[in-house]
């Protein structure tokens, strides 16, 4: 069984930037495709960025492209995601998760198991 933990959220200006890492043990996850996800309060947990095993392919939700990018270091069983001018709309608890199975897009929760316990971030306006 693998454990995820997220760190790297916080306070943030709108307009700031921020580095979530999220640390895999139990096992190897570099076989694995990873991914991001965030809930906000009173809404459904949404995809916010993916990444295969290998780092060839990466996806992101329409509204963190080109904000946001997804990086992994398998030697470090670890992925980041940076988050560039940021807005108060991205304010959520930021869960990662390794994929169960083969998707054509790992853009669903349901490609994904294994989550961690999230890191709050919050941008203020």
């Amino acid at each position: 069984q693998v454990q995820l933990v997220e760190s790297g959220g916080g306070l943030v200006q709108a307009g700031g930037s921020l580095r979530l890492s999220c640390a895999a043990s139990g096992r190897t996850v570099s076989a694995s495709a990873m991914g991001w996800f965030r809930q906000a309060p009173g809404k459904e947990r949404e995809f916010v960025a993916s990444i295969n095993w290998s780092s060839s392919r990466t996806y992101y939700a329409n509204s963190v492209k080109g904000r946001f990018t997804i990086s992994r270091d398998n030697a470090k069983n670890t992925v980041y995601l940076q988050m560039n001018s940021l807005k108060p709309e991205d304010t959520a608890v930021y869960y990662c998760s390794v994929a169960k199975r083969y998707s054509s897009s790992y853009s669903s929760a349901a490609d994904f198991g294994s989550w961690g316990q999230g890191t709050q971030v919050t941008v203020s306006s």
